[in-house]
């Protein structure tokens, strides 16, 4: 009586937190759906003046369309090297015209690439009063006036917050804190990893109605709306009017700082009047970009002819079908972490199957113990025989379950052998002794499940169900199933709490 109790309240307590979930759900979907309706998105309207993007970023005198650089910065046809991975390096680039938006919206691709774990300076996205063309801050003038979003690498102060990300506001009069990694002067900060990604990193830096806000792609994903949020300044006073600019500054040791594409955007309210494009450019302007831009298209088809000619067997255009070795490595390690984590999902999955299968047969079991007292003795082999033979189907189902999982835990044995091997080079002890744990967790729960494999094949050898006692105990089998319960729970938090470790220890490959 007392195991039927604990069944029950089990059960109740399990449909209650089922309710609550359900609840939480449907309130987040109303909450979501009145904001979307308060705060209607702007509306944004690209600005090619403000913008750069490869490929074709260089024109044939070495210099990008609207924009500047100076220092060490070298642009090429599908980006900009701000420093190349030398010490004592440092360069930027900057608009030619100043920006006169209210709102506004940049997107900034950029790699920061290096042979060490640890690399320096950083770089730096830029919006002051005056171009800051040369200077200690990150290659960039000190004393600006604007604002600066700056992705530091190196920890100048030894309290190890760095990488990190940080928005720091001037008005012209402070000059920047470098000992202290500006720490003190910073509207907002975040710590993010940017160094030695698989994929670019992606900042989105959004000025609108007074609040600065920044988003940070992390650069583990090809999705390109994959952002997450950094930091938010409300009551951002900018001035009216500015450049945009990155620079980038490399000290002791030294980094690759590449900026891929620089976009803008001008925001404007919803109801607000659009500017027409027609009316910012003058008439002569626009006759002298058309000719430039027909002089191109005569130069390129010139080229693309001769090209032809001189190479008849290729067709189509060349690319560059080669990876590098640090590229290669990079994607291994990420897809086999990302086949392992599939491989844990779908265990979790099969684990939730069985654990309802379990379920079942307790429920069938209780209802049995409890129908016991009211029927007579005829009926009560009759209905007993017919209960047990639905246990045993469940019995089988659940076998089959097992069976499945099974063999999704070798496959999950095997990928984390296929991804051990291929980080050996350069993996540390850390890592491996990482493995080698969940591999052990694994066989425990192999083990187990083998045990219970072979309790329901001897179940099902048998030609006839023994008759049951007065009062049959099922506490054995509950005990167990609640055992293999529990040891499940461990085992996927064990991997959750893994791989946060695994993604916060990502920075060092």
């Amino acid at each position: 009586p007392d195991l039927v109790r604990q069944v029950k309240m089990a059960v109740s307590i399990r449909r209650v937190y089922g309710v609550i979930r359900i609840l939480t759900v449907l309130f987040l979907c109303l909450y979501h759906n009145c904001a979307e309706t308060e705060n209607s998105n702007p509306h944004r309207r690209f600005e090619y003046k403000y913008s750069f993007k490869g490929p074709h970023l260089v024109q044939n005198d070495g210099t990008v369309p609207f924009w500047v650089h100076t220092g060490n910065a070298i642009p090429s046809a599908d980006q900009i090297r701000i420093t190349p991975s030398m010490r004592s390096q440092k360069g930027s680039v900057w608009t030619k015209n100043k920006v006169a938006f209210e709102n506004w919206e940049i997107e900034v691709t950029f790699r920061v690439t290096g042979r060490g774990r640890i690399g320096a300076d950083g770089l730096a996205v830029w919006y002051t009063e005056q171009q800051g063309l040369d200077g200690p801050v990150f290659g960039a003038a000190d004393y600006w006036n604007g604002i600066g979003i700056f992705f530091d690498s190196f920890d100048n102060d030894g309290k190890k917050n760095n990488p990190a990300v940080l928005l720091v506001g001037n008005n012209g009069k402070l000059s920047y804190d470098h000992q202290n990694d500006g720490s003190s002067q910073a509207l907002g900060s975040c710590l993010r990893d940017f160094r030695n990604k698989p994929y670019p990193i992606r900042a989105k830096v959004t000025y609108y109605q007074k609040t600065l806000t920044v988003m940070i792609n992390n650069g583990f994903t090809p999705d390109k709306e994959d952002y997450e949020f950094c930091a938010k300044v409300d009551n951002m006073i900018i001035p009216s009017e500015g450049y945009f600019g990155i620079s980038a500054a490399t000290g002791g040791l030294a980094d690759d700082h590449d900026v891929l594409s620089f976009l803008t955007f001008q925001l404007t309210e919803p109801g607000g009047e659009t500017p027409s494009p027609d009316t910012e450019i003058p008439e002569k302007d626009k006759e002298k970009y058309q000719e430039e831009f027909e002089h191109f298209q005569q130069e390129l088809d010139k080229k693309k002819e001769e090209f032809q000619k001189e190479h008849p067997e290729i067709q189509g255009e060349a690319t560059d079908i080669y990876e590098s070795v640090s590229e290669r490595e990079l994607r291994q390690i990420f897809e086999g972490q990302n086949r392992i984590h599939l491989e844990i999902k779908q265990l979790n999955r099969q684990l939730d199957m069985i654990l309802d299968e379990q379920r079942r047969y307790v429920s069938v079991v209780t209802d049995q113990i409890a129908g016991r007292g009211t029927n007579s003795h005829g009926q009560q082999g009759q209905i007993a025989n017919e209960e047990l033979d639905k246990v045993l189907k469940n019995q089988e189902k659940v076998s089959h379950q097992v069976n499945e999982m099974r063999s999704y835990i070798t496959d999950a044995l095997k990928q984390v052998g296929v991804v051990q091997h291929t980080g050996g080079a350069g993996a540390a002890y850390e890592t491996t002794q990482h493995f080698n744990d969940i591999k052990e967790h694994l066989h425990v729960v192999k083990r187990d499940i083998e045990h219970l494999v072979q309790r329901n094949v001897a179940l099902n050898e048998k030609p006839k169900c023994p008759e049951l006692p007065p009062f049959p105990s099922c506490l054995s089998t509950v005990h167990f199933f609640i055992f293999v319960a529990v040891q499940s729970i461990l085992f996927i938090a064990y991997i959750m709490y893994r791989s946060q470790q695994e993604a916060a220890a990502k920075k060092f490959f």
